[in-house]
């Protein structure tokens, strides 16, 4: 008995000696390139190897359109409004949930930022963002994208914006 306690024992150390965080904070690397040399003299292939995908560089954004827009919202309803809410301001459904909040859409370093910026956002990542690019095609992208850009000038709108002939509208 004695003896099956000391190998639990020893069992137990050998396999909390192979405990580490280090797999879990290591560097993270978006593209494909060349390692460092190998040793012996050999070279690695200056191309990705058969079967490996490459990311081809983004499309040029489509033209502006409504119905460009409208495809925007329903993306941006469906993968982004959890976390960044309908409105843009941040706090979705996830936020109210307990998760850390994403800035509001129409913060000034958000709105000063490029459209293509969301764009690569949207494709890898960004802080505590998971990268989209395996669930969003890159058309719908730019349509959500170009959609947040809408929201903006729509969250800094005021009632003076509205034409004469909607405000009846909005009573």
């Amino acid at each position: 008995m004695q003896r099956l306690l000391v190998a639990v024992l020893i069992a137990g150390a050998l396999a909390l000696a192979g405990c580490d965080d280090d797999m879990s904070h290591q560097p993270k690397d978006k593209t494909w390139h060349a390692a460092a040399a190998p040793p012996n003299g050999l070279s690695w292939p200056l191309t990705p190897p058969d079967g490996m995908v490459g990311r081809d560089p983004p499309p040029a954004p489509p033209a502006l359109s409504l119905a460009l827009l409208e495809r925007g919202r329903q993306r941006f309803d469906i993968f982004c409004a959890d976390c960044h809410a309908r409105t843009g301001d941040g706090q979705g459904m996830i936020v109210q949930r307990g998760f850390p909040a994403p800035p509001p859409l129409d913060a000034p370093r958000i709105v000063a930022a490029p459209t293509r910026h969301y764009y690569d956002v949207i494709t890898e990542g960004y802080g505590i963002m998971y990268s989209f690019a395996e669930r969003v095609p890159p058309r719908d992208r730019w349509a959500i994208a170009a959609y947040i850009r809408a929201l903006q000038r729509a969250r800094a709108g005021t009632l003076s914006d509205v034409p004469p002939g909607l405000m009846a509208d909005l009573r």
